[in-house]
C-alpha cells in the first residue's frame, strides 16, 4: 500500500477494492500508527494526537523542529522556528502544533530540509514547495528573503513532475519522472553542478554528464551532491577536500563526475553524511569514502577515504543504507530486518559496523545521532505488518475481541482474559476462580485502573505524577514490582514545588524509599517555596514533625 491510499483510506474510513470497485468500511483502530516517541520534540504531544500521526519529519541544530502530517492528511509544525523553517508565516516559537493550511491536502511524498533550516517538499501531484532560510536563494524563488510560508517553485518547473528532492545545508536538488535532476541556490563549490560557483536563484537542470541519461536516485551532502543512474552508475559534484566525490582525488568539482572506481557495480542507492557518502549495491553490498575522523565509513580506522571502500560486513544482504548531512552517523539494514551503525554515536567514535536492537534505521538517529534527526521522511509501514508489541497495543481496550470488561466509575475497560493472566500474577489467580465477563472495581478511579491495564498491554504509563500516586498504590496492592519503578521514576520526573510535599507523602504512606529520599531531598533544596505551599499547610502532623527533625538533621536551618 502507497502512503497516499493510507491517506485516503483513513481519512473516509473506506478502503476501495480495484478488483470488485467497492468501498469497503474498515475499522479505523486498524491503521497503522506511526512512532514518534523516540523523539523529545513530539513528547509533549497528547496520545490520542500521536495516534493520528503518519508521516513526520524533525529537523533544526538541536532537533528542535518538528514537521508532521496526520491521517486526515492534515499538516502541523512544532519547535523554534528559526528562520520561520516551520511555514506558520512567521517567526515565533510554538511548543504546540500549529497547522501550515497551505499544505493540507498535498500528500506530501518527499521532504528534505538545509542547516539554515531551509525545508522543501514534493507532493503526489509532483509540486514542489519551500519555505525557511534563504540567504542563498536555496528557496528557488529568484530571490533571498527567507519564505515564511511555504510557496510552490515554479520557475523552469512547468510541466515537470517531481518526485523527490533533498537538501544539502544551503543548496538544493529535485529529481522528475523523467530522470532529469533540477538544482539550485548556495554553490560555492559547485554543488549547484552548474559549470559555475556562482549561486543559483532558480532550478536550473543538471546536464552536462547527465544530459540523456535517466537518474534513479539523489542525495546530498553539506556542499555536495550525489546521482544514481537507472544502469548504475554514479555521479558525484560539488565539494570534495574530504574525498566524499569518490573520485580519487580531493578537487572540487562544478560539473557532475562519474565515480569511475565504481565502474562494473551496480549501485542502487546513495546516502550522504556531512562530508561522507555510503552506496549500496544490487547484490547488497555497502562501499563507503570521504571524510572519516568519527570511523563513518566504517573501515576500523579514521583515515579520509577519496575513492570508494567495500565495508566488511561479515553479515547477510543489505538492502538500505542511511545517512544525513547534519551528522557523521551511518547506519544500514539487513535483509532479515537488522540494523547496524558506525560512526559518530552519541559523542563515540565507533569505528565499525555495530549490531543494534534496533528494527529501524530511523530509530538510530532518533537515539545516536548528533542532532537526533531524520535522515528522511518518516512514513508508516505501507504493508499493514505490526509487530507483537504494536497489535497488543492496537488491541487495549478494544471491544471487538476482547473477552472481558472492567467496570470502573461506571465506565468499560475491555481486555483480554489471556493476556491478563499471562502478564500479571494476580490476574492469574482471580481469573482461574471466575468467569465472569464483567468485574467491577470500586477500590481505584478509572483513570488509574485504565492505565494499569494498559501498562499491561504497553510495559509503559502515561499519567501525570499526581495521578501516578494513585497507580503507586495499585502496585503496591498489586505487587507489580516493574510498575512501582515506573511510577517512582513518572513521579520523579514530574516533582515540583506546589506538588512536593503531596508526592513525598506519597512515597511514605506506599513505602517507596527511594521516592521518599529524592522528594525530602528535593523539599530542602527548595524549602523556602514548598514551606508555603498549601500542601505544607495541611500536612499530616506525624509526617511533619518527622520532616522537620530529618530536615534539622539535613542540616536545612543552619544559617
Amino acid at each position: 500500500m502507497h502512503v497516499t491510499d493510507l491517506f485516503i483510506s483513513c481519512k473516509f474510513g473506506k478502503k476501495y477494492d480495484l478488483a470488485t470497485g467497492i468501498y469497503l468500511s474498515i475499522p479505523f483502530r486498524n491503521v497503522l500508527m506511526l512512532d514518534v516517541g523516540k523523539w523529545p520534540v513530539f513528547a509533549l504531544l497528547p496520545p490520542e494526537e500521536l495516534r493520528l500521526i503518519r508521516q513526520a519529519c524533525v529537523f533544526g541544530s538541536a532537533a528542535n523542529e518538528a514537521i508532521y502530517v496526520t491521517v486526515s492528511d492534515e499538516v502541523f509544525a512544532l519547535g523554534t522556528n528559526c528562520s520561520g523553517c516551520l511555514g506558520l508565516g512567521d517567526t515565533q516559537s510554538t511548543i504546540e502544533p500549529r497547522r501550515i493550511d497551505i499544505l493540507c491536502g498535498k500528500k506530501i511524498v518527499s521532504l528534505s530540509y538545509g542547516t539554515g533550516p531551509h525545508v522543501v517538499i514534493a507532493t503526489a501531484d509532483g509540486e514542489v514547495y519551500s519555505w525557511g532560510h534563504n540567504g542563498y536563494s536555496q528557496l528557488g524563488n529568484g530571490t533571498t528573503n527567507h519564505g515564511l510560508t511555504p510557496a510552490l517553485v515554479s520557475t523552469s518547473l512547468i510541466g515537470k513532475r517531481v518526485t523527490e528532492v533533498a537538501c544539502g545545508s544551503h543548496h538544493t536538488i529535485a529529481l522528475t519522472t523523467e530522470g532529469e535532476v533540477y538544482a539550485w541556490g548556495y554553490n560555492n563549490s559547485g554543488q549547484v553542478g552548474s559549470g559555475s560557483t556562482a549561486n543559483q536563484p532558480t532550478p536550473r537542470r543538471v546536464s552536462s554528464c547527465l544530459q540523456n541519461k535517466v537518474v534513479v536516485n539523489i542525495a546530498c551532502g553539506q556542499l555536495c551532491s550525489m546521482a544514481v543512474l537507472d544502469n548504475g552508475e554514479t555521479y558525484g559534484w560539488g565539494y570534495n577536500c574530504n574525498g566524499q566525490l569518490g573520485l580519487g582525488n580531493n578537487g572540487n568539482q562544478q560539473t557532475p563526475c562519474r565515480i569511475a572506481a565504481l565502474q562494473g557495480i551496480n549501485i542502487v542507492q546513495v546516502a550522504c553524511g556531512y562530508a561522507h557518502t555510503l552506496a549500496l549495491t544490487d547484490e547488497g553490498f555497502i562501499y563507503s569514502w570521504g571524510a572519516n575522523s568519527y570511523g563513518q565509513l566504517g573501515t576500523g580506522n579514521k583515515s579520509n577515504q577519496a575513492v570508494p571502500t567495500l565495508i566488511n560486513m561479515e553479515k547477510e544482504r543489505m538492502v538500505e543504507v542511511a545517512a544525513c548531512h547534519t551528522s557523521h552517523t551511518s547506519v544500514a539494514k539487513t535483509q532479515s530486518g537488522q540494523v547496524l551503525m558506525w560512526g559518530q554515536c552519541r559523542g563515540q567514535v565507533v569505528a565499525y559496523p555495530h549490531l543494534t536492537h534496533f528494527t529501524s534505521t530511523d530509530d538510530v538517529f532518533a537515539c545516536f545521532a548528533t542532532p537526533a534527526v531524520t535522515w528522511h521522511l518518516l512514513s508508516v509501514d505501507g504493508d499493514d505488518y505490526l509487530t507483537v508489541a504494536q497489535s497488543l497495543k492496537r488491541e487495549f481496550d478494544s471491544p471487538e475481541i476482547s473477552d472481558l470488561k472492567f467496570l470502573v466509575d461506571g465506565k468499560c475497560i475491555h481486555v483480554h482474559k489471556a493476556l491478563l493472566k499471562i502478564r500479571c500474577e494476580h490476574f492469574r489467580a482471580l481469573l482461574n476462580e471466575t468467569d465472569e465477563e464483567t468485574i467491577e472495581i470500586h477500590q481505584f478511579s478509572y483513570l488509574v485502573y485504565r492505565a494499569f491495564l494498559e501498562y499491561l498491554y504497553t510495559d509503559t504509563i502515561n499519567l501525570p505524577p499526581e495521578d501516578a500516586i494513585g497507580l503507586l498504590d495499585l502496585s503496591t496492592y498489586y505487587r507489580e514490582s516493574r510498575l512501582k519503578r515506573l511510577c517512582q521514576e513518572t513521579i520523579k520526573r514530574g516533582i515540583t514545588e506546589e506538588n512536593a510535599i503531596t508526592l513525598l507523602s506519597a512515597a511514605v504512606k506506599y513505602e517507596a524509599r527511594d521516592l521518599e529520599e529524592f522528594c525530602f531531598k528535593f523539599c530542602v533544596n527548595h524549602l523556602t517555596a514548598v514551606t508555603q505551599t498549601q500542601a505544607f499547610a495541611d500536612m499530616d502532623h506525624d509526617l511533619l514533625k518527622n520532616f522537620i527533625s530529618k530536615a534539622s538533621r539535613y542540616g536545612a536551618f543552619k544559617n
